[in-house]
């Protein structure tokens, strides 16, 4: 994962709280504490993907494009950090080709990652930009979260879902 995933959730945070209202990258970047370019070009990969729209010119800026409801974090994930967990650390790769040691090892780390990305897509599944907007309202209200525990279980019993997947690929 990296921060185009934080500030793009951040971002349509800040735009489903004012959903009738338009957003500059100047003003969304002062929410997300981050350059103006940075968030354009966020902002960019949003629109894009038909999460938010603009308006260009004087007055333009960003709206969200989706249903909150409907805008889940895996969704996010896909489109700003995919296979994020999937390195490539071999620079010569017609070396990293012919050692066996390393195709092997690279064999091995590609499949622990792969299963790794789809538990974790698996669960951002589960979070839409709606339950954290509504969450951050009482976080803010009651200065304090039942984020993992009470408000949604399926969340606190992720251990369980990581504790499903054994060495070797196999679910028990």
């Amino acid at each position: 994962m990296n921060s185009e995933f934080t500030i793009a959730v951040h971002c349509l945070i800040i735009l489903a709280s004012a959903p009738d209202q338009i957003w500059n990258s100047e003003s969304l970047s002062g929410k997300v504490h981050t350059h103006p370019a940075r968030v354009r070009k966020i902002m960019s990969l949003l629109r894009n993907n038909d999460l938010v729209a603009t308006k260009e010119g004087l007055g333009g800026g960003y709206r969200l494009s989706c249903d909150p409801a409907d805008c889940t974090l895996a969704r996010i994930y896909r489109i700003t950090s995919c296979s994020a967990l999937k390195l490539n650390w071999c620079s010569d790769s017609k070396k990293c080709g012919q050692d066996q040691d390393m195709v092997g090892i690279q064999l091995v780390l590609d499949q622990a990652f792969s299963i790794g990305e789809r538990m974790l897509e698996n669960y951002l599944e589960q979070w839409t930009i709606d339950l954290l907007f509504k969450e951050m309202n009482k976080v803010m209200k009651n200065k304090k979260s039942s984020f993992l525990s009470e408000a949604y279980p399926a969340a606190a019993g992720s251990d369980r879902l990581i504790n499903s997947y054994r060495i070797g690929g196999e679910r028990g």
